[in-house]
């Protein structure tokens, strides 16, 4: 089958698509005919091995190259195979998810990694949902426990998670400022936020507003400045760690949020989001209620995905890269 390998870390110039083994469905495992892969952040992360500290924590990187040769973690397709053992899916199922190595033409995960597609949605727009579905819907119901009422600003949120963040807070009853560029308000009012703030025009860290729940996917801002725009015991969720250095990256913040956060009355996060079949329900059901909508800004054949990294890499496209294969 063809699939983009990586047998070294760097820019998109490491990325190969050439001709690799199938594999095949083992414990409980299903195996995918992948029709779309979603692009997000961390596949950038992966690809290049930066900053060096995710080698250590991510399962599937080494220290001197990739563990898992194939690039990609969103998935969306049709059921090829399964294992003797499998229930809850049978060959011709439609089903979306997260795997090791989607960004090719068959990928195998375990059952538990999949869910059934959302009605209405095609294979590209349900691929966008599960990573930055994940980290948006758990730094929102978990982490931000945002309740009905409550003032949320959401900070990079013409970003994947951004969006899905200010739809799920909108879903759970806030009232939401998204915080965006000038190109990109019109994009984030379109999901629904009740206030859009261009960055480029207005700081919304200067201390003149304060919201009760911050949702950072921004990863630029220091704690001090993102605390001025929190009240007294409002609640700070730090997703991901842009900017930095090469050794730590922007998550040196992160790590100090929790200890500043033990001598101060607010409350900061970090959030470490994780995958769960159960939470991949949550975003299919909110999806089909029409609470949940994905957004995509490009496409790309599998054999021009350096191009579709070069484009991930720049963050100007409108919505999310998809891989279409």
């Amino acid at each position: 089958m063809k699939a983009i390998v990586q047998d070294r870390y760097g820019g998109p110039e490491v990325l190969e698509f050439r001709d690799i083994d199938r594999p095949v469905p083992t414990d409980n495992e299903v195996l995918v005919q992948v029709h779309a892969a979603g692009l997000h952040r961390g596949d950038w992360h992966v690809m290049t091995g930066l900053p060096y500290m995710i080698r250590l924590v991510v399962p599937s990187l080494g220290l001197g190259k990739p563990k898992v040769p194939v690039l990609g973690m969103d998935v969306a397709g049709r059921v090829e195979a399964v294992d003797a053992r499998v229930t809850r899916f049978r060959p011709g199922d439609e089903v979306f998810g997260w795997c090791d190595g989607s960004l090719a033409e068959y990928a195998c995960a375990g059952e538990d990694h999949f869910a059934a597609k959302p009605a209405g949605l095609s294979f590209e727009e349900a691929a966008v949902v599960p990573i930055s579905g994940f980290a948006a819907l758990q730094g929102v119901r978990d982490v931000g426990e945002v309740q009905p009422g409550q003032q949320v600003l959401v900070i990079g949120a013409a970003g994947a998670v951004g969006w899905f963040a200010v739809q799920l807070a909108k879903a759970f009853g806030a009232r939401v400022t998204g915080v965006a560029s000038t190109t990109q308000v019109e994009l984030v009012r379109s999901v629904g936020a009740d206030e859009v703030i261009d960055y480029t025009r207005q700081d919304v860290t200067d201390g003149t507003r304060q919201w009760e729940v911050i949702i950072d996917t921004g990863g630029r801002r220091t704690l001090s400045q993102l605390r001025r725009a929190l009240t007294p015991n409002g609640t700070l969720v730090i997703v991901g760690g842009e900017g930095g250095g090469r050794w730590m990256g922007g998550f040196l913040r992160n790590l100090r949020a929790p200890v500043v956060s033990r001598f101060v009355g607010q409350r900061l996060r970090m959030l470490v989001s994780k995958e769960r079949q159960e939470d991949l329900e949550v975003l299919r059901e909110l999806v089909e209620a029409g609470k949940l909508r994905p957004l995509i800004g490009r496409t790309y054949p599998l054999g021009e995905a350096p191009e579709a990294m070069r484009a991930l890499e720049a963050g100007n496209t409108r919505g999310k890269i998809v891989i279409t294969v």
